[in-house]
């Protein structure tokens, strides 16, 4: 099931911090290191992982590979969260409900 893939590979902060920076733009790993305290093989194995759950994708350009935010990921997230986007209004009126009956 796919949804247990990007779920998975986005339950890591080191993997969704690099998700997060490739949300900014296409980049290398080498870009993606920096500012992260992480090996080269750990990067390799990050994208991987992220790959593998179609919400990054590589590009090669020469001898370098750029990846970026695979926007067919992002719609399998999104499906998926429309699936409960239903129960939300009603959630938070009631919410609101709840917190202004505390605040009286």
């Amino acid at each position: 099931m796919i949804e247990n893939d990007f779920f998975r590979a986005l339950a890591d902060p080191t993997r969704r911090a690099i998700f997060e920076k490739l949300a900014a733009g296409s980049m290398n790993a080498s870009a993606l290191r920096e500012g992260m305290e992480i090996s080269q093989p750990a990067m390799s194995q990050h994208l991987a992982v992220l790959r593998a759950a179609k919400l990054v994708r590589e590009q090669r350009e020469g001898r370098f590979v750029n990846y970026e935010v695979d926007p067919d990921g992002l719609a399998h997230i999104a499906q998926w969260l429309a699936k409960y986007r239903a129960y939300w209004p009603a959630r938070i009126e009631a919410l609101k409900v709840l917190l202004k009956d505390m605040d009286q």
